[in-house]
């Protein structure tokens, strides 16, 4: 299955780059491009891509208030984002990822990083740049401490906290599996639990949520 994508950045040459290095995927096509945050909403709605990999400050709409449009709580049938920026500690990211981005890159992330995130969005999953995972949640979790949930709808299980941890921390799925020596459906079954127990509409809000309440700490 093809994973249909949207690029959208205001620089004519990163924007072509990310459409190049997705492109010479066998299973990525990159069916539309977009200069500005506004033209990218414009077109993600009319095309209706599988990803939409939005940079996170663009002329017209940024990166945050396209997200919302596309993948806010609010949108009936929304759109996967990806959302990229040069910094990796914007102020951006952290609304970004609250409006409903299903991932967070580095424009140097490199080729294998971007093809994950994109991947891992279309099959409804999320990443966020395991490398900087711990220091960007941490800091935004430290900016925000009136925010914080002490507790989850349910209680979490003694395994449930273990994946909450490595959830945290940027790990896959299968990462998850490997380093608790779990089946990989057993993975995703507690990760599915995790949502419904912290009322989390994705895996980067598991992320933020196991900062936010103290349980993961930088």
């Amino acid at each position: 299955m093809t994973v249909r994508v949207l690029v959208a950045d205001d620089q004519d040459l990163v924007r072509t780059g990310l459409s190049m290095i997705l492109d010479a995927q066998p299973d990525i096509e990159v069916v539309g491009q977009a200069a500005d945050g506004r033209a990218a909403v414009d077109l993600a709605r009319r095309l209706r891509p599988d990803v939409c990999l939005v940079d996170i400050r663009m002329p017209g709409l940024d990166g945050i208030e396209v997200t919302e449009l596309l993948a806010g709580p609010g949108v009936p049938d929304p759109i996967a984002v990806v959302v990229i920026t040069t910094f990796d500690l914007d102020e951006y990211v952290h609304g970004a990822l609250r409006a409903g981005a299903r991932g967070f890159l580095l424009k140097d992330a490199g080729p294998e990083l971007l093809v994950q995130a994109v991947h891992a969005a279309a099959v409804g999953d999320a990443l966020i740049a395991p490398n900087i995972t711990r220091q960007l949640l941490a800091t935004l979790a430290a900016k925000a401490p009136s925010s914080r949930r002490t507790q989850p709808i349910e209680q979490l299980t003694e395994r449930e906290e273990e994946v909450l941890a490595l959830v945290a921390r940027g790990h896959t799925n299968a990462e998850i599996a490997a380093e608790l020596f779990i089946g990989l459906t057993t993975a995703k079954t507690h990760v599915a639990s995790l949502l419904t127990k912290i009322g989390a509409r994705n895996r980067v809000e598991i992320a933020m949520w196991a900062y936010d309440t103290g349980r993961v700490a930088d």
